[in-house]
């Protein structure tokens, strides 16, 4: 009889662990995807925040590192997403991960080349609408995920979006252990998807000054704020935070005009491919022409939080597990954990 621990994602990304790494921007490394893929379950190389004609570079780096299944996470509607698809196809990329703004084409694409397309979504309309468009798998991210969140506990969102669709659904949001693990298979899923735990692991870029925070903090210093980019964050409190929460409205937006110019020479985006970007993400998620200018800052507050090692004027994107973390195994040790905790787990149900 095969273990309940070997999923249908398994199968479909040829993985040993029903486990994904997110693709979290500055922090999905090559190094960390090879890492996490190395050790039995599947990396997601973060595409969003490097150039994308240097995409390719990134993917090739971490087949040097790996021989195992990973993937790719991007936005649709950002500047070059279609190099980016192009590389993954070109590459053989076993997944494509993405989330706002899925274009049917680019998914058409990826799906006809044989990419396994795993779009994240956070709430059950989107959810069957991914599967609609021809998604493999969805990750489901309830509101305990770090970043963009939404107000829906995973706990309630995960079966009501499991019994909404055919295709297999992947828990986010509040994951970290084996116990974790059998928690999303009971709740319908079939594996889960962590971000947070991978952030605090050694093979992490994340330098220690940042990820000393999240160590120290307690998880009532994980909250959602709208101030960083407009729209709800999870995020671990700190001097920037508690900056923007006492700024007005006109110099949130003067940070964001400064961050947008920062974006477009760190990307090397046109300002007219900036402006076409900002105007399909103002359609496709209806924000409104204040959100939209202040989404340049998240990419470039993030970058002063997560790669350039300055906790006190960059954020920190961080789950509510970032207050219950206290320590940083390397990634094989940390699946071998969960794998071994679950096993246990479903072991003393059935006693």
């Amino acid at each position: 009889m095969s273990s309940p621990l070997h999923t249908e994602i398994c199968d479909r990304l040829g993985i040993r662990y029903p486990i994904i790494q997110t693709g979290m921007g500055w922090v999905a490394t090559p190094e960390l995807v090879a890492a996490v893929s190395n050790a039995g379950a599947i990396g997601f190389l973060a595409a969003a925040t490097i150039p994308p004609p240097d995409v390719e570079a990134a993917i090739l780096e971490v087949k040097k590192l790996t021989d195992k299944p990973f993937g790719v996470n991007f936005l649709m509607d950002a500047p070059g997403a279609d190099v980016i698809s192009d590389a993954i196809i070109r590459q053989g990329v076993k997944a494509a991960g993405y989330n706002r703004a899925p274009s049917q084409d680019l998914i058409t694409k990826l799906k006809d080349a044989g990419v396994v397309c795993v779009p994240t979504c956070g709430a059950v309309k989107h959810v069957q609408k991914a599967e609609q468009l021809g998604a493999d798998i969805v990750v489901v991210q309830g509101g305990e995920g770090g970043g963009h969140t939404g107000p829906v506990p995973t706990s309630i969102l995960l079966p009501e979006a499991a019994a909404a669709v055919d295709i297999p659904v992947v828990g986010a949001g509040g994951f970290k252990d084996g116990k974790g693990l059998v928690a999303a298979l009971a709740f319908g899923a079939a594996g889960v998807a962590m971000g947070t735990r991978f952030v605090l692991t050694q093979e992490s870029p994340v330098p220690k000054t940042s990820t000393d925070r999240f160590i120290a903090a307690d998880v009532g210093d994980v909250i959602v704020t709208t101030q960083i980019d407009g729209m709800p964050q999870r995020v671990v409190t700190n001097e920037l935070v508690h900056k923007l929460e006492a700024s007005s409205s006109f110099s949130r937006l003067l940070l964001a005009l400064r961050n947008g110019l920062a974006l477009r020479k760190t990307t090397g985006a046109t300002i007219g491919e900036l402006l076409a970007s900002g105007l399909k993400m103002r359609r496709n998620q209806r924000l409104t022409n204040a959100q939209t200018i202040m989404a340049a800052n998240a990419p470039m507050l993030a970058k002063k939080g997560m790669a350039d090692g300055d906790p006190v004027n960059g954020y920190l994107p961080g789950g509510s597990v970032a207050g219950v973390i206290d320590e940083i195994p390397t990634c094989e040790e940390l699946i071998q954990r969960i794998m071994s905790e679950a096993e246990a787990t479903l072991k003393s149900l059935s006693n």
